[in-house]
């Protein structure tokens, strides 16, 4: 049966390379862009893949199933412009999909294995890092929101070994980005569903992400930086619910 990677990008000139190299195997490649200015459509066409490009954003989980809406292979495989497929989940994808009639399975979930500044995180609530990602075409759909969107299947689920390596942030920079980025669109769902913020429960939410991230998660056993995810960690959530608090007294 055929497999399709789908995918969404904007400006990943840098990191699609990796991404698309550790795809090949697969029989066909979508691309759905949101405008980029970079060369990124030009590159994934040089791969061999079928770019869509888009005018409007409507959020991750409605662009990523544009994605999934282009693909015409019995599975799909959805990953991020910033994740690659190891060799030994090469080979456990192509397994399963062999398999698939026997098994009964319509969807499977792989470990993601991210990286913080340089550094694979082993604890901090990273690893395993469980996501929905393969799928037999028409058995699932990403939810609607705009931010942590997640893949929701409508059969059963199976456990493929091998890991997903995310390059989540090469530097600290980037931590600073998408903590602002991340922390507005959260704010804007909460508002949306009629959530209410103030610097008491800004700080509350945040004393509890870095506790959650560093005690529970033991994110003390991955060192230094293990410390500094707890605190981004705390960050992004105490400027979600203050974002949401100021937007609210404006």
């Amino acid at each position: 049966m055929r497999l399709s990677i789908a995918l969404i990008t904007f400006n990943e000139v840098s990191r699609l390379p990796a991404c698309l190299a550790s795809v090949a195997f697969a029989d066909e490649v979508v691309v759905v862009d949101n405008g980029s200015t970079d060369g990124t459509v030009e590159l994934a066409r040089l791969f061999g893949a079928r770019v869509l490009q888009t005018p409007d954003w409507p959020g991750f989980g409605p662009q990523k199933n544009r994605a999934v809406d282009l693909a015409s292979g019995e599975w799909v495989l959805s990953i991020d412009a910033d994740e690659q497929v190891t060799p030994e989940l090469r080979t456990q994808i192509l397994a399963a999909i062999a398999a698939a009639d026997a098994s009964g399975c319509v969807a499977y979930s792989i470990s993601r294995r991210s990286s913080y500044c340089g550094q694979y995180m082993r604890h901090s609530g990273w690893y395993p890092d469980r996501v929905l990602r393969l799928f037999r075409r028409g058995h699932a759909r990403f939810s609607d929101h705009a931010v942590h969107e997640s893949l929701h299947a409508d059969g059963p689920v199976g456990q493929l070994e091998g890991d997903l390596l995310h390059q989540s942030f090469a530097d600290f920079e980037s931590v600073l980005d998408k903590v602002n980025r991340y922390s507005t669109a959260s704010a804007q769902a909460l508002a949306a569903r009629g959530k209410r913020g103030s610097v008491g429960k800004a700080l509350a939410h945040g004393w509890w992400a870095f506790f959650r991230t560093y005690v529970l998660k033991r994110g003390f056993m991955d060192g230094q930086l293990g410390l500094a995810l707890a605190i981004s960690n705390a960050e992004g959530t105490y400027y979600r619910y203050l974002k949401l608090w100021l937007a609210q007294r404006a």
